[in-house]
């Protein structure tokens, strides 16, 4: 009987998923979807690995626990795979502090311990975990999985681990871990496939999207990254600001009378494209906009990003490689243009109808440096290693 895996990957609004045959070596696509348990009727859509559609259905109230849509996704998969075995579910968890460096099996204890992490990503670490305390308690017996959005850059080493603060903070756990590790890790894997002399380098991924970061590697391994103890820091991005002087925060505190939690709202929420523009989040939008502050927020954007990989390719010691990702990456070549532009004095060159068919390698003849775009696939990292997990501890 064939072994399956379903894989969860919470965002802030939705839940993407995906069930995997893990029978063989590499897991396989059966169907994916996306579970909407915020809009006024909660929404499930199933589609099979090419997209088309197979199953879509609607609750008639809202399921903020999102119970409902997980026990009808459940009953989708034993409808359509019922010969299959069910093993685990994995998720994508954002932070796992210092203490985890690979997928784990989750239990009520380490459940706790991710949950005394929300500080560390307060917009995502709930997002994730929720989904597993609706698990547990609708199938109680089924195995659970983590897999680690910091796990990629736990090699991390001084300096670029370090904070310029007492190292007291330090041995608390207040350094840099860095984020979007899934995406990184199944692009580093991609680019060893389609060039690994470069992989074997001094490479660059820039995963970007509403939640935005690079990525500095050499030989595969992490070992520099824009984001730091929290997913807010770093790049210009959807509704958040990125590195910012922490001057700035402290005078909205002492100056403007704002909250500890109004500042944290207004750094996660309200911020980034959407604070810049004053128009949206959504980079197809601002593309779109005749509006002076869309192109505004749009430059910002990709000036941010042109200093992070001058700066990550200062860790490197130079630049072989750089890599596009995530939604903006993959799909918005005026960002990768406009990138590239700014950072022409680097030796890059984008050909312009490479970039704008977004074949594989879009660098120009010319370049010094070789640019891809890259899809990313986070689910079938996730698959990937609750698989290994499955068959290395045998779980049942």
């Amino acid at each position: 009987m064939p072994d399956t895996v379903l894989v969860l990957n919470s965002g802030s609004s939705s839940i993407k998923f995906g069930l995997f045959d893990v029978s063989a070596a590499e897991p396989s696509l059966l169907c994916k979807g996306l579970l909407d348990e915020h809009e006024a009727r909660p929404r499930l859509v199933v589609k099979d690995p090419a997209g088309e559609d197979l199953f879509e259905t609607r609750r008639d109230a809202p399921d903020a626990a999102g119970g409902h849509l997980f026990a009808d996704v459940l009953a989708f998969i034993e409808d359509r795979f019922g010969e299959r075995s069910l093993r685990a579910v994995g998720h994508r968890i954002v932070h796992g502090g210092p203490d985890y460096s690979g997928p784990v099996a989750l239990t009520d204890d380490i459940t706790a311990k991710l949950e005394a992490l929300t500080p560390l990503a307060p917009l995502h670490q709930p997002r994730c975990l929720a989904p597993v305390r609706t698990f547990a308690a609708i199938r109680p017996e089924l195995t659970q999985i983590a897999c680690f959005d910091t796990a990629f850059h736990h090699c991390l080493a001084p300096p670029a681990s370090r904070f310029a603060i007492p190292g007291r903070f330090e041995a608390r756990g207040v350094r840099r871990y860095g984020f979007h590790g899934l995406s990184f890790e199944y692009v580093a894997g991609r680019l060893s496939e389609i060039a690994p002399e470069l992989a074997a380098g001094r490479t660059i991924i820039a995963h970007l999207g509403n939640g935005a970061s690079l990525c500095a590697l050499r030989d595969g391994r992490s070992i520099d990254t824009t984001m730091g103890l929290t997913p807010l820091d770093g790049l210009v991005m959807g509704t958040r600001c990125g590195t910012i002087d922490p001057g700035v925060l402290l005078y909205l505190q002492q100056h403007e009378n704002m909250s500890v939690e109004e500042v944290q709202h207004l750094l996660y929420h309200e911020s980034g494209l959407f604070g810049v523009s004053g128009i949206s989040a959504d980079m197809r939008t601002l593309l779109a906009s005749g509006e002076i502050a869309a192109r505004e927020a749009v430059d910002l954007f990709t000036f941010r990003a042109a200093q992070a990989v001058a700066m990550m390719a200062t860790t490197l010691g130079g630049l072989d490689c750089l890599v596009f990702t995530g939604g903006i990456g993959e799909h918005a070549k005026e960002i990768r243009g406009a990138i590239g532009e700014r950072l022409a004095w680097m030796g890059l060159r984008i050909d312009a109808a490479s970039n704008d068919a977004v074949r594989g390698r879009i660098n120009g003849s010319d370049s010094a440096v070789e640019i891809f775009v890259i899809p990313t696939n986070e689910e079938m990292t996730i698959a990937r290693h609750c698989a290994a997990l499955i068959r290395g501890r045998h779980v049942t």
